[in-house]
């Protein structure tokens, strides 16, 4: 393998992880490992499990195709590619100015920054990616960087914190309760919505696909959603060795009274640097993956893509200096962007058995009929946690 593949398969997988990896993904896992404890090991194992046959038909099939989501929709069925453009490209803004909030907040916690100054800081700093005329290298490098410190610092927070490793391990396969909005709300914030084409767009963007590529990109996506995981994995186990002593998070910041409950001051700082890095990074990955989608709309978009995520970038910045973005939205984001997933993934998988879009390629059966058993199960999981969702509301 080449490597210049290499270094972009690898940016791919980060990609797809990072984006997963904002603060929506920190504030979900602090708030629901403080109302089940060790049973969330269970929803972790389940939504990664959920989450990967997710995954490898997605890229599988963008893959091969050479199309990206939104065409291969239009194949399937004509305009309901720009069906699925409009949902993935509304959901990426809504999350976007999340991903702000998140950075501003990071930046507060670090050196004291007004919301609002830090989030246009953070903006500027995610906007000079687009600018530079190697833009997909660059965010290549941001990704990987920020990926490898935010797992190194909240792998320490979690040694810190002296989780009952042993309880986790056994509620994850044996857990006292079965909470679906957790399940449906984490699938959701880990591959709903655009997380789950960030990866395989930007590996056509860099020429990777075709029979050929199969392994490589099948490699990729492995070893995004192992980042995540082991993110997820880590930063579960750094708030359960808080709560599990009795001490209650702060609802206004979860995440961040975990770390300062569990590593003190210094703790609360790498909280800030944490969010910090997993805010911009899912900033450069949202706006990315959804001009990308909005590309079918018009030539001028993908003539001038990198004006528009600038563009995007911007908007979304503007709404959050303006309107802000409340903790719970973070968590709501999650599970409606669950619901998007049947569509996306049940649209991929009628196009894994059509020839117009794979050509000759036999797409594994397995693979397929998983796939049609999470479109079942997420469809189900999304239709009852928006009972969940009402339920925050009262």
């Amino acid at each position: 393998m080449k490597n210049k593949n290499l270094s972009v398969l690898f940016g791919a997988a980060f990609l797809m992880a990072t984006s997963a990896i904002g603060p929506g993904f920190l504030t979900q896992t602090a708030v629901f490992t403080e109302q089940l404890k060790a049973n969330f090991g269970f929803v972790i194992l389940a939504s990664v499990i959920l989450s990967l046959i997710a995954q490898l038909n997605v890229w599988r099939v963008i893959g091969v195709s050479g199309l990206r989501g939104q065409e291969i929709a239009n194949k399937v069925l004509p305009g309901l590619g720009y069906f699925v453009a409009f949902l993935v490209a509304l959901g990426g803004l809504a999350f976007n100015i999340g991903n702000v909030g998140g950075a501003a907040m990071g930046l507060q916690v670090l050196v004291g920054l007004d919301l609002k100054i830090g989030a246009a800081i953070s903006a500027i700093i995610a906007i000079c990616i687009f600018l530079s005329k190697e833009a997909g290298k660059a965010m290549d490098k941001l990704t990987q960087i920020l990926g490898a410190m935010m797992i190194l610092l909240v792998a320490y927070v979690a040694i810190t914190t002296q989780p009952p490793v042993g309880e986790a391990i056994a509620r994850t396969f044996a857990p006292t309760e079965m909470p679906m909005l957790a399940i449906i709300t984490l699938v959701g914030g880990t591959v709903g919505g655009y997380i789950t084409f960030s990866g395989g767009h930007r590996l056509l963007d860099a020429g990777i696909h075709g029979k050929e590529n199969l392994n490589d990109i099948t490699r990729s996506s492995l070893t995004g959603m192992g980042i995540a995981a082991i993110m997820r994995i880590l930063l579960f186990l750094a708030v359960l060795g808080v709560v599990s002593k009795g001490m209650a998070l702060d609802p206004a910041s979860p995440p961040a009274s975990a770390f300062r409950l569990g590593a003190g001051v210094i703790g609360y700082k790498l909280f800030g640097l944490v969010i910090w890095a997993a805010a911009l990074t899912s900033v450069v990955g949202a706006a990315y993956t959804s001009v990308s989608f909005l590309t079918t709309f018009a030539k001028v978009i993908e003539n001038n893509k990198s004006k528009w995520i600038i563009g995007f970038i911007a908007v979304s910045t503007l709404i959050f200096i303006t309107i802000g973005q409340p903790v719970t939205l973070l968590v709501i984001a999650g599970s409606l962007n669950g619901l998007i997933l049947p569509v996306t993934l049940g649209t991929i998988l009628i196009a894994s058995v059509n020839k117009n879009v794979v050509g000759d390629y036999k797409h594994p059966k397995w693979l397929l009929i998983l796939g049609v058993l999470v479109v079942l199960i997420t469809a189900y999981l999304g239709i009852n946690s928006l009972k969940g969702i009402a339920g925050l509301f009262k």
